[in-house]
């Protein structure tokens, strides 16, 4: 267990104040509680958290593409894999907020741009701070995920007025170095204490189905509620195999299961976003429905996630009529709940 993931007991309700860390063994036996009683006190801490039938809707833009140096097995972007996708450089900043506009036009609050390094190099801070600073005078959130961070860095984009950096701890620490070996799980948590300490609101979570077991998905979210200050928003990935990568033909995770997680972080987070993330186009709309229900109240719109398929705005939009979900309204950057 990291340093930040210290062993306690947790208070079952989830609108007391947290008073001591969570337990592993505890989260366990909760991940693993009959899936009815899981999924009631799931959706009864989100329903004393957030409004229970609106979801906010969220945009990704990959602003720079592919040539990544990191070898993370799940992702097409790395340049130990041979994937065929090819690099690109940093998106031109007036590009940027033109796709933002058209986000926010087709209902978007939140916009995320992710650029496929290990780290930003000073010379690239000067147009990310500009990208922030335009999509932020559109009146949208702003999230932006470009690896590891100094202090500094952190610092730069506070001040250009970034709401959340995005930064996944991926797994469990056991599990991480199977899935990565160019950085450690302490470097993922170093940047997070660099993002938080520059006043930013943290993104942070992982991803399923990457062949670790159910003691790895609880460890990780213990990990993140144990954290000085929980994550602000948590996203959660099914696995997507990319043609390529080391976990291209990895056996997926059963649906069941991935439910189970998203219902103990909302459980374990209750005030945090829960992004249902990538993957969505591998779910049935049963299973996204389950999602929902275990409080995901976050999801991408736009037919892509950086690069990997995404549904359709069309397809989103009939789903949410049929489960009665409409569209979370803009979220202020000084919510409550981030």
């Amino acid at each position: 267990m990291s340093s930040l993931a210290l062993n306690g007991a947790s208070g079952s309700s989830a609108t007391e104040t947290r008073k001591s860390l969570w337990d592993v063994s505890e989260a366990q036996a909760i991940y693993e509680s009959p899936f009815n009683d899981l999924l009631f006190r799931a959706q009864t801490v989100h329903r004393e958290n957030f409004e229970p039938n609106k979801v906010q809707l969220s945009r990704l833009l990959s602003i720079k593409t592919g040539g990544c140096p990191e070898d993370c097995g799940y992702c097409n972007q790395s340049v130990h894999h041979r994937t065929g996708l090819k690099a690109s450089k940093l998106m031109e900043v007036e590009t940027v907020i033109l796709e933002a506009r058209k986000a926010r036009d087709a209902g978007a609050t939140r916009y995320c741009m992710g650029a496929a390094w290990r780290s930003p190099k000073d010379r690239d801070m000067d147009s990310v701070v500009a990208m922030v600073e335009g999509v932020k005078g559109l009146g949208m959130e702003t999230c932006m995920t470009l690896g590891m961070l100094d202090r500094d860095q952190a610092e730069r984009l506070h001040k250009a007025g970034l709401d959340y950096y995005n930064h996944n701890i991926d797994t469990s620490e056991r599990y991480y170095s199977e899935i990565v070996s160019t950085r450690g799980f302490s470097d993922r948590l170093e940047t997070l204490v660099h993002v938080r300490e520059s006043g930013i609101r943290v993104c942070c979570g992982g991803i399923i189905g990457m062949g670790e077991g159910a003691p790895d998905r609880v460890a990780m979210l213990v990990t993140l509620a144990n954290l000085p200050e929980p994550p602000e928003s948590v996203p959660i990935n099914m696995l997507i195999p990319m043609k390529g990568t080391p976990l291209a033909h990895i056996e997926p995770i059963h649906p069941i299961d991935f439910v189970r997680t998203i219902a103990l972080a909302r459980i374990m987070m209750p005030t945090s976003y829960v992004r249902l993330s990538a993957g969505r186009t591998a779910m049935r709309d049963e299973v996204q429905a389950l999602c929902f229900f275990a409080g995901a109240n976050s999801i991408f719109i736009g037919d892509k996630l950086l690069t990997a398929d995404n549904p359709s705005e069309d397809t989103d939009a009939a789903l949410f009529r049929r489960l009665g979900i409409e569209p979370m309204c803009s979220v202020s950057a000084s919510s409550s709940h981030g």
